[in-house]
């Protein structure tokens, strides 16, 4: 299915509105709300730490796109878990490279940019990749959820995008990991092995550790002071 895309406006506008509407609401009838609304002109991005959003969004939309960002840098679990997830899952799987792969990014920056600046690292990386995947959709889904450090305890439901003039859909804001641990054990949702071996999230190799607990992201970019990759801010 197909819908017209909206104006800016227009997008604000419902944002705005489903952002008080659905606060509350379930998370697969936040997705069914992005289905209704949006056609095909809305994606879910994952970063395949689990693929919980992925099966709630294909609950709601089979078929529907599922974007991943391969950095080049992922552990061969994340590629062995989105490698899963196109072959059992009802959705369309799209990977997105940056410009550069990672021998070119090393010949014009040098080797180890992420240990050096991981910020230029992740914006050349992540977020100008994502920048253009998104060009299509009016609306995109993340797997954001508010108990995961103190920089996404705000994240709304259903909210906007200033940056990219989107609507964004949080539809598992307001779970806990227990309860995104429920549902991958009741529905069966494939998560990525590296859970189960320490790492309270999963991220590019060279920048994520294990961690004994806390904050679920004090394991990326340890000693640095960086918790976000630029791509939620």
């Amino acid at each position: 299915m197909t819908l017209a895309p909206h104006t800016a406006r227009e997008l604000r506008r419902l944002a705005d509105r489903a952002g008080r509407e659905l606060e509350e609401a379930p998370a697969l009838d936040v997705l069914r709300w992005a289905a209704a609304t949006f056609g095909s002109r809305w994606c879910v991005t994952s970063s395949m730490e689990d693929a919980v959003v992925s099966h709630l969004a294909a609950r709601a939309m089979p078929g529907v796109d599922v974007v991943f960002l391969d950095t080049g840098y992922h552990f061969p679990e994340t590629i062995g878990t989105r490698d899963a997830v196109a072959a059992v899952m009802d959705v369309t799987v799209l990977t997105v490279t940056p410009r550069q792969t990672v021998a070119e990014q090393d010949a014009e920056y040098g080797p180890k940019l992420h240990d050096r600046d991981p910020d230029r690292c992740c914006a050349l990386r992540k977020v100008a990749p994502l920048e253009q995947a998104l060009r299509g959709y009016d609306a995109w889904a993340t797997g954001l959820r508010r108990d995961e450090s103190p920089t996404r305890a705000g994240t709304p439901v259903v909210g906007w995008d200033d940056r990219r003039q989107k609507v964004k859909i949080a539809p598992i804001a307001r779970w806990t990991q227990d309860d995104v641990a429920a549902y991958a054990a009741e529905h069966g949702v494939l998560t990525n092995p590296l859970l189960m071996d320490g790492y309270a999230s999963v991220g590019c190799a060279p920048c994520t550790r294990r961690t004994a607990g806390g904050d679920a992201r004090a394991g990326r970019w340890a000693g640095l002071g960086k918790t976000e990759c630029g791509i939620h801010l």
